[in-house]
Formats: structure tokens, C-alpha cells, sequence
């Protein structure tokens, strides 16, 4: 039976933290176990501290975290809503149906089991996947998005907390698999990053993720540009993913890369840059938007099969696998 560790009114929280995520919850500076005391998760000594947010959620990333997700976390808690308005034009909404049909592809169709969503925003995995996961931790730095995240998502299954992805506080082999939805290039520091994902990880457990992809000339070219001139992007932490460096990264991490196919070409650039391109937003008035991008997936599909575009999409859905120690 799920019990539960209930947060004491008087510290201003009326949620439970369910047994079995309390469990999880580590230390991120010591990976030490944890325990509520006085509205806070503290280790048994009292020596370390973490507050919980007035809706319940775990604050680790208040003073630990790195340089990089501290830039992160301004940037997105300064843009929660354009990033909400932004996925809910009806191009974009379509235009993700396809993406997230490539990532579903990639899964195995068995359960997912106990899931770690790393860079989780208000959810995105939880939202495509949930009926898939017995259960999900999701972390992120924005504790503006995991607001959303945990009020939109009340479900028990879902938990969130706010954390840093290269010091994750979450205890070693606790998940059955890990998902990041557009994370990893947020993520200066891969190695870090890699090295979390295989610690959390159960032997055997799958990695998996879709994220920006830059092998292809043309995107390197205008990313250049676009990473620089657009207030939405902060090209000092973030880079997309590369086919040989990710693949020598999470090799190095003792994750073995077995799955590597792109998806999305000139209609992703055209229908999925409402955040960047502002003339973008104005397709949300175009009659039949839904059904012209649909047709541009399409094309874009077939260009990505083609001889010699096989790495040329802007988006990689992958998978890497943890090996033994």
C-alpha cells in the first residue's frame, strides 16, 4: 500500500510527498538520504538542508547548482508564458504530433517503468508518455515551469522537482529508464551529464531522447546566426547534438549508443520556430494550417530518407543503454 509523508500545514504546504519518490530524493551534494523535518528535506544529522516551495515542490537547485543551469534557470522562468504560447499554435501542435510519433517509434512497447525526465519543463514526457511510466520524477531548474508542471499534472504517479541534471538529487539505480525532450542541449557540461544518467540508472536501463541536431552544414550555418540574434535563446549554454562527439560522450559514460535517426527538415525550421521567427505566429490565422504542415512533415520525412540526409534532420530521436561498471 503507497503511504506517504505529509508536509506540515504550518510550513504553508498542503501536498503529500508519496513514499515512494521520498525514497529517491538524494542529497545533491552529498547523495545522502533525506528526511521532512519542519517543511523541509533535511539529512538525518540536519546538516543539509532543502526547502520545499509553497506547491509542494523540492528546491535543490536554490544554492546548488552549476554556473551554466543558473543562467538556464533565469532564462526560462523569465519566458514561461510565451514558451506555453508558443506550443500551442495549431502548426506547432502539429508539427510536434509528428516529432513525437518518431520518438514513440523509438520506445520499446513494453511499460517504461520508474522514469527519470531530465530538463522536464512543465512535463513534455509526462504529457506524450504518462500512460506508459508506472511512475515519473521529473527535474528541472525552472521552478516557474515545474509549477505548471505540477498543477496541470496532479496525477500520483508524477512528482517534480527542481535540481540541477549534472548534480541530480536522486539516489544511485533508482529508475528504470531516463527521457529528455530538448534538454541535453541546454547542457554544456555532457560528461556531467551522461555520468548522472547512468548513476540513476537501473543496469540495463534505457536512455533515451530527442534534442536538436547540428551534423547537417545549412542548420550549423543559420544557428549561427539565429543562437545570436533571437532574446529566446542563450547560445553561451546551449548547443545541439552532434552524431560522433554525443556518441564518444556517452561512451565515456559507460552508455552505449544504439539508436541514431534525424527527422525534420525545412518545415521544421518554417512551423516550429514560433519562439524565434515572429512572422511564424501569424500561420496560427492561416485557414487549413494544421493540414499544410502536416504536409510539410510529410516532405520532410521523405527528404530524411533520402541517400546521403539520413543525419540531416534537425531533430535526432536516440537511445543509449547502461553497461556494467
Amino acid at each position: 500500500m503507497e503511504t506517504s509523508t505529509k508536509i506540515p500545514p504550518a510550513a504553508g504546504h498542503d501536498r503529500a510527498i508519496p513514499e515512494e519518490f521520498s525514497r529517491m530524493l538524494r542529497s545533491p551534494r552529498s547523495g545522502r538520504a533525506l528526511v521532512l523535518r519542519d517543511g523541509k528535506l533535511v539529512t538525518a544529522d540536519g546538516g543539509e538542508s532543502y526547502a520545499i516551495s509553497a506547491s509542494g515542490i523540492p528546491l535543490f537547485a536554490d544554492h546548488f547548482i552549476s554556473d551554466a543551469a543558473r543562467q538556464q534557470q533565469s532564462h526560462y522562468d523569465g519566458m514561461v508564458a510565451s514558451y506555453v504560447d508558443n506550443l500551442e499554435y495549431p502548426h506547432t501542435r502539429a508539427y510536434m504530433a509528428y516529432l513525437d510519433e518518431k520518438l514513440i517509434e523509438a520506445l520499446p512497447a513494453a511499460g517504461l517503468g520508474t522514469v527519470a525526465e531530465l530538463c522536464c519543463g512543465r512535463g513534455e514526457a509526462v504529457r506524450l508518455l504518462g500512460e506508459r511510466m508506472d511512475r515519473v520524477i521529473g527535474v528541472d531548474v525552472s521552478v516557474g515551469l515545474l509549477g505548471l508542471a505540477r498543477s496541470e499534472l496532479p496525477d500520483r504517479r508524477f512528482f517534480f522537482v527542481q535540481g540541477d541534471a549534472t548534480r541530480l538529487p536522486l539516489a544511485d539505480a533508482c529508475v528504470d529508464n531516463v527521457v529528455m525532450l530538448g534538454g541535453i542541449h541546454h547542457v554544456p557540461d555532457r560528461a556531467a551529464l551522461f555520468r548522472e544518467v547512468w548513476r540513476i540508472l537501473r543496469p540495463g536501463g534505457g536512455f533515451y531522447f530527442r534534442e536538436p541536431a547540428d551534423d547537417f552544414f545549412l542548420w550549423r550555418a543559420i544557428r549561427r546566426v539565429v543562437y545570436r540574434v533571437s532574446p529566446l535563446l542563450d547560445h553561451n549554454t546551449e548547443a545541439p547534438l552532434r552524431r560522433e562527439s554525443t556518441s564518444s560522450q556517452l561512451r565515456a559514460a559507460r552508455l552505449g549508443l544504439e539508436r541514431w535517426s534525424t527527422c525534420g527538415f525545412l518545415g521544421f525550421c518554417v512551423f516550429m520556430n514560433s519562439d524565434v521567427l515572429v512572422f511564424n505566429r501569424l500561420f496560427r490565422f492561416v485557414p487549413g494550417i494544421g493540414a499544410i504542415t502536416r504536409m510539410a512533415c510529410w516532405v520532410d520525412d521523405w527528404t530524411v530518407r533520402m541517400p546521403g540526409f539520413a543525419d540531416a534532420g534537425l531533430q535526432v530521436i536516440g537511445c543509449a543503454r547502461k553497461e556494467p561498471a
